[in-house]
């Protein structure tokens, strides 16, 4: 279940003390430890007084060279684990203004190098055409609350730049679905894969299709986006779950590699996109 923010900031607090009595106990100083774990004496006390949260692995560093107990270990990884994981409710972002969400999202892409995106319900916000991200991005239930649906647009707008850094690889990988969901008018869906077929020119975008039909060994069960090899962001009907534990990224790296190896790419893709769009488009006339 996720975790409430309340609730996440206690047991982040509750490593960061767990840990440096562990440390005190052990009667060893932070410059000592720091020695052991190959970890700089500044990192140490960062973790220690809460300023930085540490992964499960440095965790995993920290309790060895403190040789602390199986059990304690144990439940302490736990506490790690739980502590790297992020949730933020599409509410929240609702009530602060949609647009702020997409900063949220630049800041991610323009320290990342390599995304991955895996897309079994609907293309991102990178791929959108306006039309198509005004749609994705007003209220859909009567639940839903108000949006500045023009500003967040506009910021999702924005962020397509960032795909014309060629320091920076994109891969999108989707399902047919994904593609032929109609989120939208037949004219923008039209409009939405042609532009994707345009995007999967550029040379460092990659673009996959996972066509129906084929047995894959897996099951597409929710968008999830990689980032390097040091977070990875889920998308759940009520919000967005973000991950660093090394284990979830490797699990979902290896996802990615088992869909991709069964998509169309390059210019499959692209013709794909583009029969796509013409079937659309038929529906239009």
């Amino acid at each position: 279940m996720p975790i409430e923010p309340e609730e996440q900031a206690r047991e982040r607090k509750d490593l960061a003390e767990a840990l440096r009595g562990l440390r005190r106990a052990s009667g060893l100083s932070g410059e000592r430890l720091a020695l052991r774990c190959n970890m700089s004496q500044t990192k140490i006390s960062r973790i220690e007084t809460g300023r930085a949260l540490p992964t499960v692995l440095e965790v995993e560093r920290i309790l060895k060279a403190l040789a602390v107990p199986d059990e304690v270990t144990g439940e302490l990884l736990r506490l790690a684990r739980r502590a790297n994981v992020d949730y933020a409710s599409w509410r929240t972002y609702a009530r602060v203004g949609l647009y702020h969400k997409q900063a949220e999202l630049r800041a991610r892409e323009s320290s990342s190098r390599v995304m991955r995106h895996f897309l079994p319900a609907i293309p991102t916000g990178l791929l959108h055409v306006r039309e198509y991200a005004t749609e994705t991005l007003s209220p859909t239930v009567a639940s839903d609350p108000t949006r500045d649906v023009a500003r967040a647009v506009q910021a999702r707008m924005d962020r397509q730049a960032i795909l014309n850094d060629p320091s920076r690889s994109f891969w999108f990988l989707m399902t047919e679905q994904a593609v032929k969901w109609q989120r939208a008018s037949v004219e923008a869906m039209a409009a939405q894969c042609s532009h994707m077929a345009e995007i999967n020119k550029k040379p460092n975008v990659e673009i996959g299709i996972v066509s129906q039909g084929l047995h894959v060994p897996g099951t597409p069960m929710n968008i999830f986006v990689v980032y390097d090899d040091r977070l990875v962001t889920v998308e759940l009907f009520s919000g967005e779950v973000a991950l660093r534990d090394p284990r979830d990224i490797t699990q979902h790296l290896g996802l990615f590699e088992l869909f991709w190896s069964h998509a169309l790419t390059g210019d499959d893709a692209s013709a794909f996109l583009k029969q796509a769009a013409d079937c659309f488009m038929h529906q239009c006339n």
